[in-house]
């Protein structure tokens, strides 16, 4: 089994790692795109740009041969999961991410959703609490600089965007929705962080990798499990390269580091 994973930076790294664990003999080959991150600020146009590329790199990486193509990335998917899917359905599922708000909201208790700055203030984010949380108390919070933070790995940085996000989470809020793949990797930091500011303390976080994961194995259907373990290859931009270092300051860094192969050109 072989599957191609797109994202501008770490952020994938939490799907990868529950696919991983789900499929440890599967090859997994992460586009990563250092040159071009963040894909937040940028035009559509840019994105969906940049999201081929990546798939399109992850592909030839892989032989030309791949089961699925997974974008755990939100901006990604808001953009370029139409044309992801021109390019390589029906003969290759592409499986998007969407924030977790349908869950969160299924018991009816008041929520938050954290997100980037621009996807709180988009469109898309609006629709789907409309869809999934019309009757539900919604708060969306901005997190200022967390996605960056976290990609660069830095305690204090972390620590200082969890805290201003957490400074703006109401304490009635029951479940938290993680709006950025980046932020699953801090989900610990988010809960110390919520008891911390007199927030939300052991509220429930909501995120969307284990469901990410479970539906490419879905759409791949019944692979028989290879005696073998499974390769964990990384791109930079289209080059062959090694896991980040910020990558491995993180337990799904860490597990997917593993089954690191060498940078093979």
């Amino acid at each position: 089994m072989r599957i191609a994973l797109v994202d501008s930076g770490i952020g994938m790294l939490s799907t990868a790692a529950a696919l991983f664990a789900a499929r440890p003999d599967a090859d997994l080959f992460l586009s990563m795109d250092p040159d071009h991150m963040p894909w937040g600020p940028r035009a559509p146009g840019e994105v969906i740009e940049r999201a081929l590329a990546g798939a399109e790199a992850a592909v030839a990486a892989a032989g030309g041969d791949v089961d699925a193509v997974v974008v755990p990335c939100n901006t990604a998917s808001v953009h370029g999961l139409t044309e992801l899917r021109a390019r390589f359905e029906p003969e290759v599922p592409v499986v998007g991410t969407v924030p977790a708000i349908k869950p969160a909201a299924a018991s009816g208790a008041p929520i938050a959703v954290w997100s980037t700055e621009a996807t709180t203030r988009s469109e898309y984010q609006r629709r789907l609490v409309e869809t999934f949380a019309r009757d539900v108390d919604v708060t969306p919070v901005a997190c200022r600089g967390l996605a960056e933070a976290v990609e660069s790995a830095d305690p204090g940085r972390i620590a200082e965007a969890v805290s201003y996000a957490a400074e703006r989470t109401p304490a009635r809020v029951g479940a938290i929705v993680l709006g950025c793949t980046h932020y699953d990797l801090v989900g610990g930091a988010i809960t110390e962080a919520l008891g911390r500011e007199g927030a939300a303390a052991g509220v429930g976080l909501f995120t969307a990798a284990g469901a990410v994961a479970a539906q490419t194995l879905r759409r791949i259907g019944e692979v028989p499990v290879e005696a073998r373990a499974g390769r964990v290859r990384v791109l930079a931009s289209g080059r062959p390269a090694r896991l980040p270092d910020a990558a491995r300051a993180y337990p799904a860094g860490r597990a997917l580091a593993v089954g690191e192969a060498a940078p093979t050109r």
